[in-house]
């Protein structure tokens, strides 16, 4: 648990190649996520941070992109597109009808988008710069991420590649990423883009060509060499030109690469913003060990967990992998106050926890017995509140006695009631009630008064401090903390995730405050309570 290094990071976990197409984009694609075995999952397998970049660009029937070239390229554009590159550049640019079909869709067709990916890239470059430099890669191959994932490390593509480099499953795990239920360290832009470097210096020996090397990274190389042997021609040009010998987005590859780059270099020509080198943030790298909770961890050093996740999109879980330890990122002026929260021992509760495939049959109550866990800490550690449980699920289970122990809080109610005062947010009000603020608050009854080491029907002194979970989740842990009722009227373009930021609330306290639809359906002119702590 010591503060390793401190460092210029950039926030993303990614990993490797793809041979398909990307779908989506990240608010508003949530539909389409990939298991660990490359399919499409359930709703019930989603993860909230799953996210998607964007659909490549239409093409006709014979595989060319759709644009309108009757919407002239305005002075700036076709000189931009015109100019030799400045850089030094390995990739001998070959002007092709291609680069100026890509080039249109980038600066007309999404422009917006493209600002987006610049702004976003800019966290990640300046080390991606520096890794790379390591590995002797070309300097122009670090804006490589703009055509993978839009430097979005939490991308994923239909065939299941992840991250901000694209790495399928199988190749990330031969460069020693992780990717498993726990975590998925292709979304770490660090370890991929080291595994990215390595990979394409491994296609450039492999094929002395960068064309090729780059047409391999997003085909495999396997494809490649056949594609050579069957046309006899090791001229990436050549093998583009026959028909279906390379699939469209191959041969497409390097043409919409080339575009980026002639992007890159004329960004303020073309009236985007430079790239600020200066933007990406400091940051401590921790080790913490198994099964801790990132949650609190996050809490506890005043982020929330959007905030921490960002910055360590590797995790899946809100727990890290038990029975191992792993490294997160937090920003400097954090890690004093994280490395005394893991100094704790109650900084990792849930040690000796395994997933746990629901079958048939099971249900809460029924996991409950078998692992002699209550009900509560079992959804707690699962970050749940429905009493649902699909086949085929995994859940956190208690993998051995000492887990149960654990999970249990060995000392009963009395040691639960120590506990609960220690991390008390919130303290009793005249007409408080547990009814009261657990509706208030989005919990069970059940839940709060197990949370506190109390009955269900105990009676509440006024002054008298209790732990709420669901206050911990929305990240106010404030112990002489009072709550005050805001009345809110929705307005035209508001959503729950919206309202929910602005008060430092969590979608489902919204929902259970104002017994709202499951779908979270709200329309203008609608009233809203939120309770808000201070």
């Amino acid at each position: 648990m010591l503060v390793l290094t401190v460092s210029l990071f950039l926030t993303a976990c990614a990993g490797h190649q793809k041979p398909t197409t990307l779908i989506g984009e990240p608010d508003t694609v949530k539909d389409a996520r990939i298991t660990a075995d490359g399919q499409i999952p359930s709703s019930t397998q989603l993860e909230s941070g799953d996210t998607f970049i964007l659909p490549d660009p239409p093409l006709d029937a014979y595989g060319q992109i759709i644009v309108d070239f009757d919407d002239p390229l305005t002075d700036a554009e076709r000189k931009a597109l015109e100019a030799p590159l400045d850089f030094e550049f390995v990739l001998d640019i070959q002007e092709t009808k291609d680069v100026e079909r890509f080039f249109r869709f980038f600066t007309h067709d999404i422009r917006d988008r493209f600002e987006i990916w610049l702004k976003r890239s800019e966290q990640f470059l300046p080390e991606v710069r520096d890794i790379f430099a390591e590995y002797g890669i070309p300097h122009d191959l670090i804006y490589l991420p703009f055509l993978e994932s839009g430097y979005n490390p939490m991308a994923y593509s239909r065939a299941g590649a992840g991250g901000m480099w694209q790495f399928m499953p199988r190749t990330g795990e031969s460069f020693g990423m992780t990717f498993d239920w726990w975590i998925d360290q292709r979304r770490c832009p660090r370890l991929s883009t080291h595994a990215a470097a390595a990979y394409l210096s491994r296609l450039y020996n492999m094929f002395d060509d960068w064309y090729l090397a780059l047409a391999a990274y997003n085909a495999g190389e396997g494809r490649i060499s056949r594609a050579m042997q069957r046309s006899g021609t090791d001229n990436y040009f050549d093998l583009a030109s026959i028909n279906n010998l390379l699939a469209n987005e191959t041969r497409h590859y390097v043409p919409k690469f080339m575009a980026i780059l002639k992007i890159i270099q004329n960004l303020e020509e073309l009236g985007f913003d430079p790239i600020d080198w200066n933007n990406s943030p400091r940051l401590a790298e921790i080790e913490i060990t198994g099964g801790t909770d990132l949650v609190a961890l996050a809490s506890t050093s005043g982020m929330d967990w959007d905030t921490f996740r960002q910055l360590n999109p590797s995790f899946r879980r809100q727990v890290s992998p038990p029975g191992k330890k792993v490294t997160i990122f937090v920003p400097e002026e954090k890690q004093t106050a994280v490395a005394a929260y893991l100094k704790k021992p109650s900084s990792a509760p849930f040690t000796g926890f395994q997933r746990y495939q629901v079958r048939r049959g099971d249900s809460w109550y029924v996991l409950s017995s078998r692992f002699d866990t209550p009900i509560d800490v079992l959804k707690r550690i699962n970050n749940r509140t429905s009493n649902t449980l699909r086949i085929g699920e995994s859940v956190m289970v208690p993998a051995s006695p000492a887990a149960v122990a654990a999970a249990r809080q060995s000392g009963g109610a009395a040691s639960t009631q120590e506990r609960a005062s220690q991390r008390a947010n919130h303290v009793v009000q005249s007409g408080d009630t547990l009814w009261s603020l657990a509706r208030r608050h989005g919990v069970t009854v059940q839940t709060l008064a197990q949370a506190n080491g109390i009955t269900s029907g105990s009676t509440l002194r006024v002054g008298q401090r209790l732990y709420i979970p669901q206050i911990e989740r929305a990240g106010t842990r404030t112990a002489s903390a009072t709550t005050n009722v805001v009345q809110y009227r929705v307005r035209s373009g508001d959503t729950l995730w919206r309202i929910a930021q602005r008060y430092g609330v969590t979608t489902s306290n919204l929902v259970a405050w104002n017994k709202l639809p499951r779908n979270g359906l709200i329309r203008p002119g609608d009233n809203l309570k939120i309770y808000v702590t201070q």
